[in-house]
């Protein structure tokens, strides 16, 4: 490669970095007014161990190089809540990679079994041919729509019920866990405020649909 042309080479990496900076500035300062108004924290360090505090949730079991950032506290009608940039790496190397989540987490105030929800895609639809496939519903819409794994299917038969999955069906395709006593939604990439707004919203309303009697059966009365 001729002098210049690798000059130009570096200068345009320094560009892209400094604008990749630049943008992480302005996205940071956006989720701290909007923390304010809402009257929440905004970190200013990473957090690790998140498998640890949430055993039960498949999405922090993956990969390795485990980080979370921007992480977000607060309380949302009385149930404590966690918003955060989550990223973990899978291989090494040439073939290492890394995946950005923007998770919120609704702390429950009684256990939960995990489970996993969210849209199907052409691998589970493969997954489903050769004898792998998910848990069905009566509404062939959802079970159409829809990838739901749980060890227990009458936990997941219970929560996933009619008026959840009407609401499922027109509610954004964010992907859902419960875990061992928390609700998780998540994408892929990082959230703006509006989409943290849109999946605390989400959790909220998954977790007002539990019906009493479940409630109740997890909390042993």
């Amino acid at each position: 490669m001729a002098p210049y042309l690798f000059i130009i080479f570096v200068v345009l990496i320094l560009i892209f970095a400094v604008y990749g900076w630049w943008m992480e500035q302005k996205r940071r300062e956006k989720l701290r007014l909007w923390c304010l108004k809402h009257g929440w924290k905004l970190g200013n360090h990473s957090i690790q161990g998140w498998d640890h505090d949430y055993p039960g949730v498949k999405l922090f079991d993956r990969g390795h190089s485990k980080d979370g950032d921007n992480v977000i506290t607060g309380h949302f009608r009385g149930l404590e809540v966690t918003l955060l940039d989550y990223k973990y790496t899978t291989g090494s190397g040439k073939n290492r990679t890394t995946h950005d989540h923007g998770v919120t987490i609704l702390n429950c105030s009684f256990p939960l079994i995990p489970l996993q929800i969210r849209r199907e895609n052409a691998m589970d639809k493969v997954g489903a041919f050769l004898g792998g496939g998910d848990i069905d519903f009566e509404s062939a819409e959802f079970s159409r729509k829809f990838y739901v794994k749980s060890a227990d299917r009458k936990w997941a038969y219970d929560v996933i019920h009619t008026r959840t999955m009407e609401y499922l069906l027109q509610a954004p395709p964010y992907s859902i866990e419960f875990g061992i006593g928390e609700i998780v939604i998540f994408h892929k990439g990082k959230c703006s405020p509006a989409q943290y707004e849109e999946q605390v919203e989400m959790a909220w309303q998954l977790y007002e649909l539990i019906p009493d009697y479940v409630i109740k059966q997890m909390k042993g009365e």
